[in-house]
Order: C-alpha cells, then structure tokens, then sequence
C-alpha cells in the first residue's frame, strides 16, 4: 500500500513539473510572440516586404516612390523608426518569411481570405476592391473570338495568374460555377503588373488583377480592357506574423486614424487617380518601364567601373547633391552634379567644374582619395563607406575629430552608427567642439548625418530596383 502511494505521490510530482515547464514555455513563447511592436521600437527598425510594381514600389527619376512605400515611410515616421525593405513578388517566400520572423510586415495589396487567415493575421483594410479580367480590346490582331463579354466565355480559355494568389483560387470557383474548366496557369515568375505588361504586348491572352491596379495600368496600355469583373468587392490589407498581437493592434489603431488625414487621400490620389500616374510609368526614368536612374547613366556607368564603384552608390549621390542638375550651385558655393568645391575640383584634375564627365569623375576621385584614408584602419566596408559619405559632405577634418571624440569616451571610433555619427551629429554642441581632442571646431553634423543615411537609403532602393 506505501508503495502503490509513493508511486502516486512520484507521478504526481512528475505531471506537476511537465505541466509547470510546459506553462513556463508557453508565457515565453506568449512573451516572444507578444513583443515585435517593442522589438521594432528598441531596435529602431521595421523589416518589411513590399512587391515591385508601378503602384507600390519603384524608382522615378532617382526618387523612391510608390503607395505602399510612402504608407511604410509615415507609418515608420510616427513610430520613429526605419525601413529595412526587402523586394519579393514571390507570394509563398514573403509568407514563409513573415511567419520566420524575417519580416515584420507584409506591405502589399493582399485580399483578405479565409483560406489566408488560417496562416497569417490581416490588419484592418485599406482599401476595397473587386477582380477583374485583364485582356485586349477588340482589333484585327485581337478578334471577337478571343474578346471575352461575359465569365460564362471564360470556358476552356487560358488564364494566367500569379502564383499562391487569390486570383486562382477565385478562377476555380468559377470554373465549378460555370460547370467547365478554365486552364489557370500559374506564373512563378512574374507579378501581376508583368502579366498585364504580357497581355498588352500580346504575349498572353487574358489574366487577373485588381480593379483599382487594372485600371491604372490601363492608362499605361490604352489596347487593355478590364470592364470584365469576376468578384464581388473584397477587402485589401496588410499582413503580420498570426500571433503578433501587440503589432496588430498597434497596426490597426494606426490604419484607422491614418485612412482619415489629408496625408493618406494625397498619397492615394498620387497613385491611383493622378493623371500624372501615367507619364511618370511611359517616361525612360521609370525603373520598370525605362529602368534609367538620370540622362546620366553611361557616364557614370563607365566612370564608376573605371574606378571600382557601384555606379548606383555614385547616382545615389549624384540625387541628393545635386539632383541630376550639371549648373547647381549650393550656398556654400559648391557646383555642378557632384558639388566640388573649386579647390577641390583643381586639386583633381577637373579643368571645368560644370562639365557633367569632368564633375562625375572629380567626384569619383575624392570618393577614391576619403577611401584611402580609412582603408588601412577600417576595413569592414559596411562601415568604411559611411565614414567616407560623411567626409565627403562635411569634410575630412570633421569626421576625425568625430572620431577621436568616439575613442575618447568609450565608444568604437571604427564604428558609424551609434558611434562615430553620434559624436558628428553633436559637433555643433560647444559640449563637443571645444574638447582638446578636436582640431576642426564647430560643424553642423545633422546635415552630414542626413546625407549619409539619405544616400544608402536611396542607394538601397537602387540595388533593390535597378539592376547592375
């Protein structure tokens, strides 16, 4: 019998500890699952993907710009924090990254569905939208017999869709109400804007889109037609991992009270309802339709790979120094597309300062002479080419003395971020400019700050969206 009760007492024990460490692992995983919107506020970064298309995401004349992008940009402003975008039309990879914590935030027009609930939670809806077929009007390379008026004639015809959306599975409901098959064809490679592209082209015959994007793009190929409308209103969100609750709620709060400001009905008209929308796509600086960055491009291409850059990194800086202007003259009475100061411009070589092939390169060469000075000190490039974006805004001098006040209080004088930029951003500080370790005094660092993360900023959207 003291057996049989010392047994009972053991299992008891045994249960009670399982249980208790299995409670212990699900408050953590509560816990983890229940802390992205603070992970994203104490490291200062929201990792999210967007779609690259002509709505959401691209590059105009130098310019970043897009719907969701500018969303992603006033949603980081209000939380204080920066965009780390990555760019995946891939439906399937931006899930799986979501759900591995590689992303924090889907930023696409995503259709809310049931079967998608199940693997992901939507924030409140952005817009509304319905489904439309995307094909060619009527003409004698487009005959009636290929022209489609009614979903009943979608019968035996080929449609196809971008792989893992909503659009199949909506095609193969209709195909079970119309009682004959569709051929759905998924495409695993291109999105759906590069599947109207195809249709307009004559590539392909029919595909599927959202109406609102449909009918943008029909302002980019006037052959298209997307009256044929194949669902009924449905609602278009964002996505984040299903059990990020604080994020979620955080996200839906924001949608809310942002859908109603002056700020979204502009960003929305910019991109949806603008006649300008169209022009900005047919122009040769539209990273999808051209995919130049400026009139500039052979230029620097050459000059870049002549001297070891990526000839995005100098377009980049190119943008914001001068944008694309060869006769810009700042304040501080630097000229032409890379703002030499005329010293500077005689000391290397540059015989006429607004010459675009003489400024470019003069450029090139400074960039080449800061990188000689950090190289043998810095040799994480990550680093180096921040140190050098810096000196080449604010001058040499400056970021030395940034650097020595870095080393002099503890901090990592090989180090940009939280480091060396802290002490540059404080240079106007009389705290800082007049420690003995400082030779160059007073400089105003926010503006060489700005500089350096606005052209990796800008040179990330360039590695993102042009190619090599």
């Amino acid at each position: 019998m003291q057996v049989k009760i010392a047994f009972l007492f053991v299992l008891v024990v045994l249960l009670s500890a399982c249980g208790g460490e299995k409670n212990k692992q699900r408050k953590e995983k509560e816990k983890d699952e229940l802390s992205v919107l603070k992970r994203i506020q104490e490291t200062g970064i929201l990792k999210v993907v967007i779609d690259y298309n002509s709505t959401n995401y691209f590059v105009y004349r130098g310019k970043p710009m897009g719907y969701q992008y500018e969303l992603i940009l006033a949603l980081c402003e209000d939380l204080e924090v920066k965009p780390e975008i990555t760019v995946s039309n891939n439906m399937a990879e931006t899930f799986e990254g979501l759900n591995t914590g590689r992303f924090d935030l889907v930023a696409k027009n995503l259709t809310v569905t049931r079967a998608r609930k199940q693997e992901i939670a939507f924030t409140k809806p952005l817009k509304q939208t319905r489904q439309v077929i995307v094909q060619r009007k009527v003409s004698k390379q487009n005959p009636d017999s290929v022209f489609l008026n009614s979903t009943l004639e979608l019968a035996g015809k080929k449609i196809h869709v971008q792989q893992n959306t909503t659009y199949y599975r909506r095609l193969a409901h209709l195909s079970e109400e119309i009682g004959q098959p569709i051929e759905i064809v998924e495409d695993s490679v291109n999105g759906v804007e590069q599947l109207v592209a195809m249709v307009a082209r004559g590539e392909i015959n029919y595909t599927v889109c959202d109406e609102n994007v449909a009918l943008l793009n029909q302002s980019y190929y006037p052959n298209l037609d997307v009256s044929l409308k194949i669902s009924f209103p449905q609602n278009i969100a964002w996505a984040v991992k299903k059990d990020a609750h604080d994020w979620k709620e955080f996200l839906d709060r924001w949608i809310v009270q942002f859908k109603k400001t002056s700020e979204y009905r502009q960003i929305y008209n910019q991109y949806f309802e603008s006649p300008r929308t169209a022009g900005r796509f047919n122009s040769g600086f539209h990273s999808i339709s051209g995919g130049k960055i400026s009139v500039y491009d052979p230029i620097v291409k050459e000059l870049a790979a002549k001297h070891g850059w990526d000839w995005r990194l100098i377009s980049s800086i190119m943008y914001h120094e001068s944008r694309f202007d060869p006769e810009a003259e700042s304040w501080g009475g630097a000229y032409g597309l890379m703002q030499l100061m005329p010293a500077t411009a005689e000391s290397l070589g540059v015989d006429s300062i607004l010459d675009p092939r003489q400024n470019i390169e003069g450029g090139i060469l400074l960039l080449n002479w800061l990188d000689e000075q950090f190289s043998s000190t810095i040799p994480d490039s990550t680093n180096r080419i921040k140190l050098v974006l810096a000196s080449y805004n604010i001058g040499l001098g400056h970021v030395k003395d940034a650097q020595r006040l870095a080393k002099k209080n503890g901090k990592n004088s090989h180090v940009w971020e939280n480091n060396v930029d802290y002490y540059l951003r404080n240079k106007s500080s009389e705290t800082y400019f007049k420690d003995p370790v400082v030779k160059w005094g007073y400089a105003r660092g926010e503006e060489a700050y700005n500089f350096v993360y606005r052209v990796i900023g800008n040179y990330e959207h360039y590695r993102n969206l042009i190619p090599e």
